[in-house]
């Protein structure tokens, strides 16, 4: 039953990218047994990404942003539009910056998602038209309690709304038409959503809402379940959601307004839309006056799903330090209605390894934030250092992305990434067991004094596999029917991917293998293994 539903969803893998190269091209997010792909042109995508800078999109400072897209080896550069630009005078608009990266992304042959920086970047409204921050009271920001100032605005403005729905229909039409060969493959509606200071807006117009009904749309059982209260069919927030309704009622409202925002510049040209989202910490469940309330962080995903359905997806922004809690954002993200993506992560080494788990479970994509250091030179020691695990993977997976892609979205890998512990983790394979030990020497006898190792292995067959990895060793051994036989490698081949293809240039032996099985070192190596029992 297994072969059977792998094969059909290469069946329907095959005939949505045949489909896709036929008709409009349109990048989009696909949706198999719960499994995810991206299709750009028509073929499996993998965004191996940075993200520039917040002020990094205007044109004296592009050439910084392309050095270090060289440098990373990066396919997709994540970059900022401005509201505040684009429509500097109210319904007068400039889409030169638009123009400008578009030009520049197609001579650099790199793809691009736009951010839109519009009513909400990082929880307040800096980026939104001097026109409206001079009118303060037709585009007002909401009231914490006792009537507190607070710098962030109202999702319950009819006038913003309207304003951003204009503006980004507005940036989503000239698209269509200024960007044929898509460039542009996604877009995110607005920057880390939600409010500080205050869990939600206490205004006259909030609590009048506050007080309301419940919308029938998160009445439904399984929503509700999801949210783990009780089941029922009406019901003012307080009554509902007890201690956590302020905040669910802060991320309905602000779902809401983005859903309408996206849904608009989707009716105009349907490119895949995604919102990002400031994390609180993933393991305690602690209450929103401890982190942005508002946005989709991972206790209101279902909030965010009923009230925003033009979006495609919600994505972390990873700034949490420590593996533990790291993988479990991406395991709260990885949803049967989410495709995993991580458009930021904070740009340093130790984040690097984490790409090999958003693959492994099928994700579309990685990205670290502020590759451009305006103050960098990109020849010192410790600029390379900084660069170097992620362009040196980047530039050896860059030739197998469709096989990637493919192979995630059909569960036939499994990664590792090394703890702070530095523990040995095994990655059971049906009839293999592949222990990875993380460290160097000879058989790793030398432990890693930083958590860097990682590994990657994708199942070709039973006894079949491709494994990447950096800082470890891998070593098989006989499980489920193989259990108790003698075994050894059959071949062992370090190479590289050209046009879809393993091409070999070694065969791995002796000490190569046989002390804790193959060992992978600071750059990023692609092996074909071959293992037989007897």
């Amino acid at each position: 039953m297994k072969k059977i539903a792998v094969l059909f969803l290469a069946l329907t893998f095959t005939q949505l990218s045949a489909r896709a190269q036929t008709t409009s091209q349109l990048p989009r997010i696909i949706n198999n047994n719960d499994r995810h792909a991206f299709l750009v042109d028509g073929k499996p995508f993998l965004i191996l990404g940075g993200q520039a800078h917040n002020s990094s999109a205007w044109p004296a400072m592009l050439p910084g942003v392309w050095a270090a897209a060289k440098q990373m080896h990066l396919n997709t550069l994540e970059v900022p539009i401005y509201w505040e630009q684009i429509e500097a005078q109210q319904g007068k608009f400039d889409f030169s910056i638009v123009d400008t990266l578009l030009a520049q992304a197609r001579v650099n042959k790199v793809r691009l998602v736009l951010l839109w920086f519009a009513t909400w970047k990082n929880g307040s409204n800096h980026y939104i038209p001097a026109w409206m921050k001079q009118n303060a009271a037709k585009y007002p920001n909401i009231e914490g309690k006792n009537g507190k100032h607070i710098d962030s605005p109202s999702p319950h403005v009819q006038a913003t709304l309207d304003a951003d729905v204009n503006a980004f229909t507005q940036v989503m039409a000239h698209l269509k038409k200024a960007d044929p060969l898509h460039t542009v493959i996604m877009v995110q509606v607005e920057n880390e959503p939600g409010s500080w200071d205050t869990i939600r807006d206490y205004s006259v117009v909030g609590q009048k809402l506050f007080e309301g009904q419940v919308p029938a749309e998160l009445l439904k059982a399984d929503i509700l379940k999801a949210l783990n209260v009780k089941v029922v069919t009406d019901g003012a927030w307080k009554d509902v959601f007890g201690d956590r309704a302020d905040e669910y009622f802060q991320a309905w409202s602000i779902a809401r307004y983005i859903g309408k925002v996206a849904a608009a510049g989707k009716a105009v040209y349907p490119l895949p839309l995604y919102v990002n989202a400031a994390l609180r910490d993933p393991l305690t469940n602690p209450m929103a006056n401890s982190y942005e309330s508002g946005g989709p962080t991972d206790n209101v995903i279902p909030i965010w799903k009923a009230a925003a359905p033009a979006i495609d997806l919600l994505a972390p922004d990873i700034y949490l330090s420590g593996s533990e809690r790291i993988l479990k954002v991406i395991d709260l993200y990885d949803r049967p209605d989410n495709a995993l993506f991580v458009p930021e992560a904070g740009f340093n080494k130790d984040n690097a390894k984490y790409m090999y788990e958003v693959i492994a479970r099928g994700g579309i994509g990685f990205s670290p934030f502020g590759i451009d250091r305006i103050d960098d030179d990109l020849t010192s020691p410790e600029s390379k250092e900084r660069y170097f695990p992620y362009a040196q993977t980047y530039a050896t997976m860059a030739p197998m992305i469709p096989q990637l892609a493919q192979w995630g979205s059909e569960g036939k890998i499994q990664a590792v990434v090394e703890r702070e512990d530095h523990a040995e983790q095994t990655i059971h394979l049906g009839n293999w067991d592949a222990t990875v030990t993380f460290g160097s020497g000879r058989g790793g006898t030398t432990p890693n004094t930083e958590a860097k190792g990682k590994a990657m292995i994708v199942k070709l067959g039973d006894n079949k596999f491709v494994i990447l990895g950096t800082h470890s060793h891998i070593s098989f051994a006989p499980a489920g029917s193989n259990a108790g036989k003698a075994w050894q490698y059959l071949k062992v081949e370090e190479g590289r991917y050209q046009n879809g293809v393993f091409k070999p240039i070694r065969i791995l032996n002796g000490d190569e293998t046989d002390w804790k099985g193959p060992n992978f070192g600071d750059a990023t190596t692609v092996l074909q293994c071959t293992v037989i029992a007897r």
